[in-house]
């Protein structure tokens, strides 16, 4: 018998926990390889003794949200994927206080909606990022001038020895996508954001100008993980994909997009070792062209 498949299905449940799981069916690429084991906690308690158990005996493993960054190798990841998903998905809204606690699981869209329903300006941003409020506060996200930093309170964790703690935003050391969540191996569980009172039919009206720039200008129609690369000081990546030349530049099924060069797009069927080989070529021309290097923001496990 299995004793980390057992392991698992003792913590998590058995319907919770899965072997050789497909993982292109939880990254936003559709592409990639399997999880040797797949498993998602229904609480924090769960996650926590989960993690103690892997760690305690040194078991591979990596969390996930909604895989909106991630790409996995085709080989597989030979250990634990922990999903935090839908079962973190608790939101709660406290109108006097202009505030909105939820849960890691929840979209991030989603909060976007409740907050201009309720007439709380701040997330307009957000509005069609396509991840999860763990991820985003994890790598700080944002979009059209807004990040996740600027709105957050407090955030609750994983920390390194498993335990779960309290930071507040001054301490969540948050920079162009980071955060101490990555620096210290932390995972979120929760956030409470604060907002300020807006118009609701302005919020509105901003959402749905953001949506449709995102439509007109970004290949939403394939599968991708957003921007793949940061943005280099001082410059956009995009354009220096563009002008080194390689829109619809393509390697299998993998491409850079024709709408937005700072796209790499799953165009038919690609494998993840076409998206990373596509990757490594435009990063190495951009460079012998232009000097400037550029660094993925999609994470490759």
């Amino acid at each position: 018998m299995d004793k980390i498949y057992n392991y698992l299905c003792g913590v998590a449940g058995k319907d919770n926990v899965s072997l050789e799981e497909d993982m292109s069916r939880h990254v936003t690429f559709r592409a990639g390889g399997k999880a040797k084991y797949f498993v998602q906690p229904e609480n924090s308690l769960q996650l926590s003794e989960i993690l103690r158990y892997l760690k305690n005996n040194s078991v591979k493993y990596y969390i996930i949200g909604n895989g909106s960054n991630l790409l996995v190798k085709d080989e597989g990841f030979d250990g634990v994927i922990i999903k935090i998903g839908n079962k973190f998905g608790t939101i709660e809204i406290d109108t006097e206080k202009k505030q909105i606690y939820c849960g890691a699981g929840v979209m991030l869209s989603k909060i976007a909606s409740i907050a201009c329903e309720y007439a709380f300006t701040g997330m307009e941003f957000a509005a069609g990022i396509p991840g999860m409020v763990g991820g985003a506060i994890a790598m700080n996200a944002g979009a059209y001038g807004g990040e996740i930093k600027d709105i957050v309170d407090k955030v609750w964790l994983i920390d390194e020895n498993c335990n779960e703690v309290c930071l507040n935003c001054s301490e969540m050391e948050f920079g162009y996508r980071t955060s101490i969540v990555q620096k210290k191996d932390y995972i979120v569980i929760a956030v409470s954001l604060n907002f300020e009172n807006g118009d609701k039919s302005d919020i509105l009206a901003k959402m749905n100008e953001l949506l449709n720039a995102r439509k007109e200008k970004q290949p939403l129609e394939y599968p991708s993980a957003g921007s793949t690369f940061k943005r280099p000081e001082g410059y956009f990546a995009g354009k220096l994909i563009m002008d080194a030349g390689l829109r619809g530049f393509s390697v299998g099924g993998a491409k850079v997009s024709e709408k937005h060069c700072g796209f790499v797009i799953n165009a038919g069927n690609a494998t993840a070792s076409e998206i990373i080989e596509l990757m490594d070529k435009v990063a190495d021309i951009v460079y012998d062209k232009f000097g400037v290097k550029l660094e993925p923001e999609v994470k490759i496990i």
